[in-house]
Order: C-alpha cells, then structure tokens, then sequence
C-alpha cells in the first residue's frame, strides 16, 4: 500500500498545488490541525511565497483579528509603523509573538517597498474582534463607520450622531467582561442600549450601501473597503453579543455559527480584490459542517467558514487540509500504522503534498482508522471525509520551537 500512495505524493509547491485544481481558485484554503507551530507557518510562507512569484496571488489572510490586521496591511502597503509595533498591535490571539509571523510581515513588506501600488502584496484578518472569553466592544467598529459617513454624507441621513453612539456604547469594560462567556446574565448584548445600537448600525450600513457611487469617487475604493469593513464589524459584534446573552440551548451553536460567518463575510470581500491565499484551522475551511463538544453541551454543529465561501464562490474555493505526524512536544507521538496519518508518516519525505483524489482510490479498504489525539488542540484528519479536501499537506514532525 505504501508504494501506491506514495505515487499521489509530490513536493509542497506552487505549481503542484495548482495540478490539483481545472483552473487558479480565487480562493485557496490552507488548513492547519492545529495552532501556534511555526513549522507549519513555515510551510505557508514557503507557498505563499511561490503563489505570489508564479500564480499572481496578491493577499495572504489569516485567523486573526480583522480590525488589528489593518495595522498589518498599513505597515506592508505604505510603511506606517515598526515592525515591533505591528507585531504587536496587529495580531490576536497572541500570533503577533510568532517568529514565522514576523517572517511572514517583513518579507511583504519589504516585497512592496519597491512596487507601485496596484502591485503590492495586502495582508487581512478574517476573525472577527473575538477570543475564546468573549469578544469586543463594538465602539472601534461603529464609530469609524459613522465618522466616515458624517464626513461624506448629508447629516439629515444620519441615524444618529457621535454623542448618541458614545452615550449608547457606554464603558468598554462591560461589553468585554470575560464572565459573560460562561454567564449570560453577566452580557449586556441584550440591554435597551445593544439593542438600540443594533437599529443603529443596521441603519447606518444600509445608509453606506445606498450611498456607495458618491462615497467610491468623494474617498476612493480603498478607503469605502476598509468603512465596508467596519460595518461587518459592528453588525457582527452586535450580533455576537446578542446571543451572548441568551440563555437557550442554541446559544453556543448561535456563537459558534455567528463567527464562522463573520470570517466568511471577510474573505468574500477579500476575494474581490484578486486571488488570495487563507491560513487557517482546518475546522473554519472545511466544506463540511463543523462539529464540536463544549462544556455540558450536546454536541454543537455549524457550518463552517469554507462551508459558506464554497457556496458562493463554487469552483473558485480550493481547501488543502494539512495533517502531522508528530507533535512530541504536545503529547502527540508517532500515530499508529491503520490510520491515515500512521500510512502517511510511513512514508520517507519529512513534508509533502497528496493528490487526495488519487489517495482515495489507493486506499483499500478497510479505510484507514481515525486517529484519537491525545492532545485537545490538535484535531487528526478525519478519514472518511477525504473528499472535502482537494489535497493534504503532511508534515512528518513538528519540533518545539522553544
């Protein structure tokens, strides 16, 4: 079995990449079965890199916060920062400490330093202002979304004006209160105020719709993108919060759905601006359903942000899973011989990419076993879903990069 699917491997590059699909997706899905391996980080600069070079990609976006990635794609577009404070304002969930994160930023930025603008490389977040305790107040978002209409638009249109958000909005420290994740009364998403606010922002993101001609030619593309954003922004956080303070058994399927789609949202309107690339969990770029067991909770299902994008873009959506040997550090040791990743490792190359078409049809059955991973943050490829993906990187070990 070992020689047959050793026939349906090839080296994790560009233009291998590209002979698994009929046409260049517009969006090409990188998964990772697990978080805070610069390894694997590597591999996806490695690509990147490559897909810039000979396919014409021209923005990477990753799990990361939408808002924060905006000081990214400053430093790298026009140079407004240091690389140490983009490290470490531009980043959540603590990616910004990352050494292949920081590779990934300089090497952008130093790719762009000498291009015209049309040509430069553009760096995103797709997570929404959200952590696992909680998520974030609205106010960034809202309030930059008004302040670009109150600048460009008629103020009779307006639905409100800056005093009425501030005094809506209140303190910070409520709507941020990590309590509220395992306490719904401790929430404010469902106080007169939230409530009002989500009229507002409502209201304001169709006033920005309605006014998109005038608003394009008074600022330019770029600068109605990035108010586009913000309004994603608050609307979903409103939302978030909302269902953060509800009590019902579809709570946390609600939340869990609610940010899938905010990352959908934002790669949909990344994808308007030419090919990009997205790294992210395996789990956010699935075609399937997402599914996952939580606290007391039945097991909770979602669709997934790939989920959503493959239904827009069809054919213009590509997920490459990646799966892993061994993660010795974490617990995770050599896998066994009947499963997937156990056939996979068996194999001599430490990285490579797999043509899961071709790896379906060498695989005799039995199947390949599931794999139990005996670390909660790495989740093993499941097996009887290889016709999710349209390739696997595997990568044998992953070292401590301690």
């Amino acid at each position: 079995m070992a020689t047959d699917i050793k026939d349906t491997t090839h080296a994790v590059e560009a233009e291998a990449v590209m002979r698994l699909f009929p046409a260049r997706p517009r969006l090409l899905a990188l998964g990772e079965p697990t978080h805070g391996e610069d390894t694997l980080l590597d591999v996806r600069n490695d690509l990147f890199r490559q897909l810039v070079e000979q396919e014409g990609y021209r923005t990477i976006a990753i799990e990361s916060d939408c808002l924060m990635g905006l000081v990214v794609d400053d430093y790298v577009t026009s140079g407004q920062g240091t690389l140490d404070d983009v490290m470490e304002r531009g980043f959540s969930h603590e990616w910004g400490a990352s050494a292949a994160n920081r590779e990934l930023v300089r090497w952008i930025r130093e790719y762009n330093d000498s291009r015209p603008e049309p040509e430069r490389l553009r760096f995103a977040g797709i997570d929404g202002p959200l952590e696992i305790s909680g998520a974030a107040s609205p106010r960034q978002a809202l309030t930059a979304l008004h302040g670009y209409l109150a600048a460009h638009v008629n103020a009779d249109l307006l639905p409100c004006t800056a005093e009425t958000l501030d005094r809506l909005l209140g303190a910070d420290d409520p709507w941020t209160n990590p309590a509220a994740m395992m306490e719904p009364a401790q929430s404010v998403g469902q106080s007169v105020e939230a409530r009002e606010l989500r009229l507002l922002a409502d209201d304001l993101v169709a006033l920005f719709d309605e006014q998109t001609p005038h608003l394009i030619a008074a600022t330019s593309r770029e600068a109605w993108d990035r108010a586009r954003l913000y309004g994603r922004a608050a609307t979903g956080l409103l939302r978030y919060h909302y269902w953060m303070a509800d009590t019902s058994q579809a709570r946390m399927t609600r939340l869990l759905g609610l940010r899938d789609r905010m990352m959908a949202d934002n790669l949909l309107a990344i994808v308007e601006r030419g090919p990009a690339l997205i790294h992210a969990h395996n789990s956010h770029l699935q075609r399937e359903k997402s599914t996952t067991r939580m606290w007391d909770h039945p097991l909770l299902e979602w669709w997934s942000a790939g989920a959503l994008v493959s239904a827009h873009l069809g054919g213009g959506y590509a997920f490459v899973a990646t799966a892993l040997g061994t993660i010795r550090h974490q617990g995770v040791d050599t896998p066994p011989p009947d499963t997937l990743e156990g056939l996979l490792y068996a194999l001599p190359e430490d990285r490579y990419l797999i043509d899961t078409p071709q790896l379906a049809t060498s695989l005799a059955d039995p199947r390949p076993a599931a794999r139990v991973s005996p670390w909660f943050g790495y989740a093993p490829l499941d097996p009887a879903r290889l016709a999710d993906y349209d390739g696997i990187v595997f990568v044998k070990d992953v070292p401590s990069d301690r």
